[in-house]
């Protein structure tokens, strides 16, 4: 595969002065070379970590849901 097919467009995002300040502090020591390269690794595991609890919020587990369809076999509304 070429380097074209695995290109990335890229946006930029502003953000206040002092908090990139913070920032390069705080990515210090991790092999980070950049803020934008470490800002998007914290909001890679964010956006994981939300999508992870929207998955666990599900209304019934699997199991619940065949339970529930199994009930309303035995109740006669579903074939």
């Amino acid at each position: 595969m070429s380097n074209e097919e695995h290109k990335v467009d890229y946006t930029t995002v502003s953000i206040p002065k002092p908090l990139a300040e913070k920032i390069k502090e705080r990515m210090k020591g991790t092999g980070f070379s950049s803020v934008s390269s470490y800002v998007t690794y914290v909001l890679r595991q964010v956006i994981s970590s939300i999508e992870e609890e929207e998955r666990e919020k599900q209304a019934f587990s699997k199991e619940e849901e065949e339970q529930v369809k199994q009930r309303l076999r035995d109740l006669g509304y579903l074939d």
